[in-house]
C-alpha cells in the first residue's frame, strides 16, 4: 500500500531522466500515484520527455505540450487534463528559465528588462497561473502544490543572478498562494533542492566545481541526490504533511545552514 494510492496529479517540468521532476515522478509512482505530464512544444522535446517518462515504466502516461508563457496554452492543458481526469490531487511545478547570457559572473546589473521579466514570468508567475487553473479541480477534495527553488533565492550565488531574483519571487508567491488557497484545503510549498547536475544548472557559470565544494561543506558530507528531493516531494504531496503549507523545505544535505 502506497502513500499516494488513489491520487492523481500533473507534473510540469520533466525534461529528461536527470531532472528533479523526473525523480519526483519516480518517487510518486513508487507510492502508487497516477501521473500526467506536460512537455515543451516540438517533436524533439516530446520525444525527450516521453523517453524519460517511459523509463519509469509509464508507456501510456497522459502527456500534453505546454508553453507556460502562453495563457492560451495553459488554459488548453488544464482543460484537456480535466476532460481526462475528474480531479487533481497534486501539482508539481518544476520549470524555470533565464537567458544563459545573463547567468555569468558580474553580469547581473546588465540584465536587460526583457530578460529580467522573462525570468520572473516563466520561473515564478507560472506557479500562480497554474495554481489558479488547478484550484477548481483541487477544491473538490483538497490538494497539494509544490514548486522547486534553490538557495540562490536567499543568498547570493555568483552567476545565478536574475534566476536568484526569480526564485525569490517564486518562494514569495508560494507563501501568498498558501494564504489564499488554504480555505479550500489546498496546500502550497516549495522545495529548495541542493545542487544537482542538470541541463538547467549547467547554464550557470561556475557550477562545474559546485558539487565538490558542497560535498566538503555539507553537514552530511555528501551531495544531494535526486531521490532525496523525490522522497520529500512525496511527503509534501501526501497526507503525511496535512498541516504544512507556505514553507520552503531545504533538501541540500544541510549546505544552507553553513555560514562560511
Amino acid at each position: 500500500m502506497g502513500l499516494m494510492d488513489g491520487k492523481v496529479g500533473l507534473i510540469v517540468g520533466v525534461a529528461n531522466d536527470r531532472s528533479y521532476a523526473w525523480y519526483i515522478a519516480e518517487a510518486l509512482k513508487a507510492q502508487g500515484a497516477t501521473l500526467a505530464f506536460t512537455h515543451l512544444p516540438g517533436e524533439k522535446n516530446e520525444r525527450r520527455t516521453r523517453r524519460a517518462v517511459e523509463s519509469l515504466g509509464l508507456a501510456d502516461a497522459w502527456m500534453a505540450p505546454l508553453d507556460a508563457g502562453s495563457d492560451e496554452q495553459l488554459d488548453q492543458v488544464f482543460a484537456q487534463y480535466s476532460q481526462r481526469f475528474d480531479r487533481m490531487d497534486f501539482l508539481v511545478h518544476s520549470i524555470a528559465f533565464a537567458e544563459t547570457e545573463w547567468l555569468q559572473f558580474g553580469k547581473f546589473m546588465q540584465t536587460p528588462r526583457k530578460a529580467y521579466l522573462s525570468a520572473i514570468d516563466i520561473s515564478a508567475y507560472t506557479l500562480v497561473a497554474m495554481a489558479n487553473r488547478a484550484k477548481p479541480m483541487m477544491a473538490k477534495t483538497g490538494g497539494s502544490i509544490i514548486c522547486m527553488s534553490y538557495y540562490g533565492a536567499e543568498k547570493v550565488v555568483p552567476g545565478y543572478n536574475v534566476m536568484g531574483v526569480a526564485k525569490a519571487a517564486l518562494e514569495a508567491s508560494t507563501r501568498y498562494l498558501a494564504a489564499e488557497m488554504g480555505q479550500d484545503r489546498i496546500r502550497v510549498n516549495a522545495i529548495s533542492g541542493g545542487y544537482l547536475r542538470t541541463l538547467a544548472s549547467s547554464a550557470v557559470q561556475g557550477t562545474d566545481g559546485m558539487g565538490d565544494r558542497n560535498k566538503e561543506r555539507a553537514p552530511l558530507r555528501r551531495n544531494v541526490e535526486g531521490a532525496d528531493v523525490g522522497n520529500t516531494a512525496v511527503y509534501l504531496l501526501s497526507d503525511l504533511s496535512s498541516g504544512v503549507t507556505g514553507e520552503t523545505i531545504y533538501v541540500d544535505c544541510g549546505v544552507n545552514l553553513i555560514g562560511v
